[in-house]
């Protein structure tokens, strides 16, 4: 009996050992894989100061803070078409409010034709080409002076990567309002399961859209806030590895690998809602180029919603 109790407990401890070491690895894998997304830009881009003197940029995100202290950020989301011997454009421009206090995100695009100041290249254009003539940091800075607000952190993705993405968290769930076809595939109207391409068709057509870009830029919200509720459920540390993983090619960003794991432990609990806003503006050509213009009321206006988002939930 004391052999037999002798060998059980050598089994349960060589079976600990292994699963222990087992988790070391996958946490390990983890974050080479994170490691090899990483980017940091801090040396090339100056910090945003904004018009109003009431906004701070806000500090990173700490482990150990309670909730209600958790400090809020911001995050800009660059959906890239990159091309051979090109760098391509930004064609999809997000930028989310993350508020734990208040448990929740608020999302808009910007749409990637609005006419602005490309800062740090002297010209007026619109402003998916900020990414074209001086890549990531030449778009944060543009896009900071356009809703006189600092970007905390950034997140670029390619389009490939944000078919694999959807592929890893197990296809997305859409509502689409008009059926549609595109190249070569048919949407029903209704509610849709998408996986990764069929995704990445959705979110591309806007010829045949009633509201064209704004439709685009709905159905993008529309399976960026998908992909963020599924990710929301991921629990397994297997899982998270096998799509930092297969993400590591495809995305680029300025999140250190310690920081995922804060939002993963303290922040993704708070988040329960998802708020989207729409930047209003009207077309207009100037000198034979369709330009989106935004007023300096409109951008007023949305400056004024991510201050108030990014308030203490108290």
């Amino acid at each position: 009996m004391k052999r037999v109790l002798i060998w059980t407990g050598t089994a349960a401890a060589v079976i600990a050992i292994l699963a222990g070491s087992l988790v070391w690895y996958a946490y390990h894998s983890a974050e080479k894989a994170a490691n090899k997304m990483y980017e940091n830009i801090d040396a090339v881009k100056p910090v945003y100061v904004s018009k109003d003197t009431t906004v701070t940029k806000n500090t990173k995100p700490a482990e150990t803070k309670p909730i209600k202290n958790m400090a809020p950020f911001t995050v800009l989301v660059l959906g890239v078409d990159q091309r051979a011997n090109d760098r391509g454009r930004s064609d999809t421009i997000i930028v989310l409010t993350v508020n734990p206090a208040k448990n929740s995100i608020l999302m808009f695009n910007i749409p990637r034709d609005t006419r602005t100041t490309i800062v740090g290249h002297g010209t007026v254009d619109k402003i998916n080409h900020a990414y074209a003539f001086g890549g990531v940091p030449m778009s944060i800075n543009t896009i900071e002076n356009f809703i006189d607000y600092p970007i905390d952190y950034y997140v670029k993705v390619n389009m490939e990567g944000f078919s694999r993405l959807i592929d890893i968290v197990g296809g997305v769930e859409v509502d689409n309002p008009f059926a549609f076809d595109y190249i070569d595939h048919h949407f029903d109207q209704g509610h849709l399961q998408l996986n990764g391409d069929e995704a990445l068709l959705y979110s591309r057509m806007r010829y045949d859209d009633p509201r064209g870009d704004f439709g685009r830029n709905t159905r993008q919200r529309d399976l960026l806030r998908g992909i963020m509720k599924n990710t929301m459920n991921i629990s397994s540390i297997t899982h998270v590895n096998s799509l930092l993983r297969e993400l590591g090619d495809s995305v680029k960003t300025d999140i250190t690998f310690k920081e995922m794991k804060s939002f993963v432990a303290n922040y993704r609990p708070e988040i329960n809602k998802i708020d989207t806003v729409e930047v209003q503006g009207k077309g207009q050509t100037i000198n034979k180029i369709w330009y989106y213009i935004v007023d300096d009321k409109e951008r007023e206006r949305v400056h004024a919603l991510i201050k108030e988002h990014l308030q203490n939930g108290d």
